[in-house]
């Protein structure tokens, strides 16, 4: 399950993750907590925001995935019980075991509410106490996407080879006129690509995208330093 502030975030940044854990036999979820209709810069914010939706639902469907909106006004995704609640019902309705979000090290403040939301999504969502619609779910893994905008403090210490849905992720994120360069803002498509290459790199793969992992799961138990190589 990928949770981010607008639909260019959430394919952007965490599509090929998405992609390549569907491609391994898991499946995969899109959740938006906006349609990010405030970011282009000459169309009504109406208009552009149902050609996010969909390009999100065409995005997510090229990628085998699914698509769900929490859609609060671009720009004013607030870090409440009520977001929180929300997003806590997504997760025990599609039960992940893996989820990806944004880092908290954001200038923009969708990017750092979502990130307080997801936190506090992820509480409820295990609490089994908290009586919702749907049983409770615990999400074991946590990791955070490499962002432009959430670049303070972020660290990655993962590197997802994404060779083999490369060209799968490219051209679902072409759907989006941001991508495209439409919107005036930065490159995107010349962003990820040349940072999935410079990934990769490191890597060792063609194709890589950076993870962080959240620092509350790094700590690894095991019985010898044996068991270490399990996880090189």
């Amino acid at each position: 399950m990928a949770i981010a502030a607008h639909p260019g975030d959430a394919l952007f940044t965490m599509g090929a993750t998405v992609a390549a854990h569907i491609q391994r036999g898991g499946s995969g979820v899109f959740v938006n907590l906006s349609l990010g209709e405030r970011g282009h810069p000459t169309m009504e914010r109406a208009e552009y925001g149902e050609l996010q939706r969909l390009a999100t639902d065409r995005a997510a469907a090229m990628l085998g995935a699914e698509s769900v909106f929490v859609p609060y006004p671009d720009a004013e995704i607030p870090a409440t019980e009520e977001a929180a609640l929300a997003v806590c019902d997504c997760i025990r309705r599609h039960k992940p075991d893996v989820l990806l979000t944004h880092w908290k090290g954001s200038w923009h403040k969708d990017h750092r509410n979502t990130f307080q939301i997801v936190r506090d999504a992820i509480f409820y969502a295990e609490l089994r106490s908290l009586t919702r619609e749907l049983p409770a779910h615990t999400a074991p893994r946590v990791y955070f996407a490499e962002n432009w905008e959430d670049a303070e403090e972020f660290q990655f210490d993962i590197l997802l080879d994404t060779t083999t849905v490369h060209e799968d992720w490219m051209n679902a994120c072409a759907v989006f006129p941001m991508w495209r360069g439409e919107t005036g803002l930065i490159r995107y498509h010349d962003y990820y690509s040349s940072l999935a290459r410079m990934r990769g790199c490191l890597g060792g793969f063609d194709w890589a995208v950076g993870l962080m992992s959240d620092p509350e799961q790094r700590l690894k138990k095991i019985r010898s330093f044996a068991d270490t190589y399990r996880f090189l």
